[in-house]
């Protein structure tokens, strides 16, 4: 399993010639790490008595954040075990107009389940910076800056899984499919891209010196 391996070996495998990990597990990794440091800061509030009156919303932000998670990092793996048929498809024959037409079919099948992976990735990224948003609020002011990181880190995830869609919709032949594809993904990048910078700008006014 890809997720199991040690960060050395997991960038090395990245680095190298193998299909996977690829874009889409480099996003999902990107985003359990952007999620956790979300959560620090939920770990650093809860049992504080300044924070006491949120500290129930904490906790129950801090679990769905866990669950967040551990979701990411089985997403790296699924989204090899999904990207595997598409690479596999690309290999097929396609001597003869029976072999095109087949392969061309199968082309199309594999084209639109590899694009479940990235967008799920991309529902979960958006659930997480809902989640650090309130974390930034909410949460310990000794801590906010980890909320800021995380909310970048996870954008970082969410618009690497984009491309992961994007290059997959480009050659669909059954183009509403692709759009419908497309126009998801494309109003969560604007919805949640910004959303993601007002939490940077938010978190960033509260450290910056005033002047």
């Amino acid at each position: 399993m890809i997720s199991q391996k040690t960060l050395p070996d997991f960038v090395q495998v990245l680095a190298s010639k193998e299909p996977v990990p690829g874009g889409g597990g480099a996003a999902a990794l990107c985003a359990a790490v952007g999620t956790a440091l979300g959560n620090m800061v939920g770990s650093l509030t809860v049992g504080k008595k300044k924070y006491a009156e949120v500290e129930d919303r904490i906790i129950e932000l801090k679990a769905k954040s866990d669950a967040l998670q551990t979701r990411f990092l089985q997403l790296i793996d699924e989204d090899a075990a999904g990207f595997e048929p598409l690479s596999k498809a690309y290999g097929l024959p396609a001597n003869t107009d029976e072999e095109k037409a087949h392969k061309k079919l199968v082309l199309e099948e594999c084209s639109v389940e590899a694009c479940k992976v990235p967008m799920e990735i991309m529902e979960r990224c958006c659930e997480a910076i809902d989640i650090i948003e309130e974390f930034a609020e909410k949460g310990s002011v000794l801590a906010v800056s980890d909320a800021g990181c995380g909310a970048v880190t996870v954008k970082s995830a969410l618009f690497a899984a984009s491309l992961n869609i994007f290059i997959n919709t480009k050659g669909m032949e059954n183009r509403d499919k692709a759009k419908e594809l497309n126009d998801k993904t494309e109003k969560m990048l604007a919805d949640y891209g910004k959303k993601a910078d007002a939490i940077f700008d938010m978190v960033a006014a509260k450290l910056k010196p005033a002047e």
